[in-house]
């Protein structure tokens, strides 16, 4: 479950911006999570309460923003929204799509004390 491993990461960036933006404690987390980034967003909840326990982000809430993917066709030159990798493009059916959002994971917003 890399879930975990982000969560963990989450906490690190956190913990550094609490000492640069001078903030104790964090009530609300916005992680913005890209549908084809592969991570599962109940897994991310699950991990999220169990890495934050005892931290500056104790008992904080999780908001999840799932981004559609978007590839660019390179035959009908579109940008179109895809549900996964290697998804035929659903303007010409053509297999040539660069895929140019919705892998991304990143923290949006904070709410802080």
């Amino acid at each position: 479950m890399h879930e975990m491993s982000l969560c963990e990461s989450v906490l690190d960036i956190l913990e550094q911006q609490s000492l640069q933006q001078h903030y104790c404690k964090v009530t609300k987390v916005w992680l913005e999570i890209g549908a084809l980034s592969s991570v599962e967003p109940d897994a991310m909840r699950f991990c999220f309460d169990a890495v934050m326990q005892g931290s500056l982000a104790d008992k904080a809430g999780l908001e999840i923003i799932i981004v559609q993917g978007q590839a660019w066709c390179l035959q009908c030159n579109k940008n179109v929204l895809i549900e996964q990798r290697y998804d035929t493009c659903p303007v010409c059916g053509g297999f040539k799509l660069q895929v140019n959002d919705g892998e991304q994971m990143r923290i949006k917003e904070l709410e802080v004390e």
